[in-house]
């Protein structure tokens, strides 16, 4: 009996292979065996940096919502004190937003949020008092 080597599947999964590292440097685009572990090692990079964008993206949004609320006086851990005892669910992406591109509608949540600190702080004060 001859021997089979099913030839077109393995073709067909190296040429898978080499076609994901294509724009790799060297033979690690040409060499089936060397492109296999770059292509294993990128797919681990590209779950792990899906992952890391999400939290870059944070930061960058704090960042301008920090830079912002500094500007009205307020710093941001202060703000989002404040936003949390006036209720306004804002995410830091809309936040973020709303300072670079609508700064009139920031500063009016920055006041609401400035107003709710003082309320509170009022409230604590009359409660250590009576």
């Amino acid at each position: 009996m001859p021997r089979a080597t099913n030839s077109p599947a393995s073709r067909k999964r190296r040429k898978r292979i080499l076609r994901r590292a294509k724009g790799f440097r060297g033979f690690r685009s040409k060499l089936y065996r060397y492109a296999k572990d770059a292509v294993i090692k990128a797919k681990q990079y590209e779950y792990r940096d899906r992952k890391k964008r999400k939290a870059q993206f944070r930061r960058l949004w704090i960042q301008r919502i920090s830079a912002a609320s500094r500007a009205e006086g307020l710093t941001y851990s202060r703000l989002i004190q404040g936003l949390n005892l006036a209720k306004i669910a804002v995410d830091r992406k809309v936040l973020a937003q709303l300072a670079v591109e609508d700064p009139q509608a920031f500063v009016a949540i920055v006041n609401q949020a400035k107003a709710a600190l003082k309320e509170a702080g009022q409230a604590k004060v009359s409660q250590l008092a009576g």
